[in-house]
């Protein structure tokens, strides 16, 4: 089988795309992969399998991005008519309303009108009206949706009609870890784009002036400039951020939404305790092993990792519990669910094809 895969350069769905492809290749799937945004990084491009095509088109959640998206779109197309792919896997919404010859999965990583009601706690404003009218366009479009957690899919289920079992849970996964010999040292790390009010990345900084223990926050800046309690790493290669995460005590993502939460799991496999902010779709993967904070409440944030910091039983208990539940979230096991998917709306397509599928994912 051969898939053609459209992706962003920007955050964890390039991370996702990059595992992903590396996962269904071992088994025996052909994959190309067509990025849009900023052009790809040398160390980003060598995560890719090898046939990669990259189109600079503006990404659907920018600002006035439609011409672009347009001829972004115009792009695939042409890319499927020369690549001939079984499948078409989409990482955004409004190319799922292109007429594919092949079926399309489309991956609802996250989207403008959730992240609003996160940030917020209002809908949308009007400015958002024809990003509503192309992600909708784009859902009916598809023969299979996919959603990362639960949370993320009602989300969906909220905004959009969706056609009876065209939409499923398949949670993301990633690789188990190489060996480290890396030593733990006393460090709250932190991740994700610093410029994101949905990272809250700021309320990290905050307790940063009153904690024991020093804060990294790794990612980009944007023009909020620098962080004023914790030191930051800005933009790392995956090694360089990889090594930095193995040798903290405490990962630290006190989010206001977050689909998912590649940078969550990567920190749980690296033997991390974990403090995350207390929303559904966190609460869906890792109650049980992490501990969970009100994410507008800074002073009970401080107060969760300054516990940590204190009391080395808990937190070494509570980095087991995180490794063990990581374990469940595997690339592998994601792939198996990818493949299967891609075989059903081959044989099926615009039907449903996922009861029993939906259901071993509940």
């Amino acid at each position: 089988m051969k898939v053609l895969i459209s992706t962003d350069t920007v955050g964890g769905v390039l991370t996702y795309t990059t595992q992903l492809a590396a996962a269904l290749e071992a088994r025996g799937t052909e994959v190309v992969v067509a990025t849009m945004g900023p052009r790809l990084r040398r160390e980003q491009r060598a995560l890719l399998p090898g046939k990669v095509h990259e189109g600079a088109y503006r990404l659907e959640w920018m600002e006035d991005p439609w011409e672009e998206v347009d001829a972004g779109g115009r792009w695939l197309l042409d890319l499927e008519g020369e690549e001939q792919p079984d499948v078409v896997h989409l990482c955004s919404y409004a190319h799922g309303a292109l007429p594919f010859e092949a079926p399309t999965v489309l991956v609802a990583h996250s989207c403008v009108l959730s992240w609003w009601r996160a940030v917020y706690g209002t809908e949308a404003s009007a400015t958002w009206s024809t990003y509503r009218q192309r992600m909708a366009a784009g859902l009916a479009g598809a023969d299979a949706v996919v959603a990362p957690t639960w949370a993320m899919l009602r989300e969906l289920e909220g905004d959009h009609d969706l056609w009876p079992n065209q939409a499923r849970v398949i949670h993301n996964g990633s690789p188990a870890p190489h060996p480290s010999s890396t030593e733990k040292r006393p460090l709250v790390l932190g991740s994700g784009r610093f410029w994101d009010p949905a990272k809250n990345l700021a309320a990290l900084d905050a307790a940063a002036a009153h904690l024991s223990w020093p804060v990294v926050v790794a990612g980009e800046l944007g023009r909020f400039g620098e962080p004023k309690h914790a030191e930051s790493t800005g933009v790392l290669a995956q090694a360089e951020l990889a090594e930095l995460r193995r040798s903290a005590c405490i990962y630290a993502a006190p989010a206001l939404y977050e689909p998912f939460g590649l940078g969550i799991l990567e920190a749980a496999l690296d033997r991390c305790a974990l403090v995350l902010g207390d929303i559904p779709s966190l609460r869906e993967l890792w109650d049980g092993a992490a501990l969970f904070v009100d994410p507008g409440d800074h002073d009970l944030l401080r107060e969760a990792l300054e516990s940590l910091i204190s009391d080395r039983e808990l937190r070494v208990d509570l980095a087991e519990r995180a490794w063990r539940r990581a374990g469940v979230y595997s690339i592998e096991r994601a792939a198996q669910a990818y493949h299967h998917l891609y075989g059903d709306i081959v044989e099926c397509p615009r039907k449903a094809a996922g009861s029993a599928l939906q259901g071993a994912h509940r």
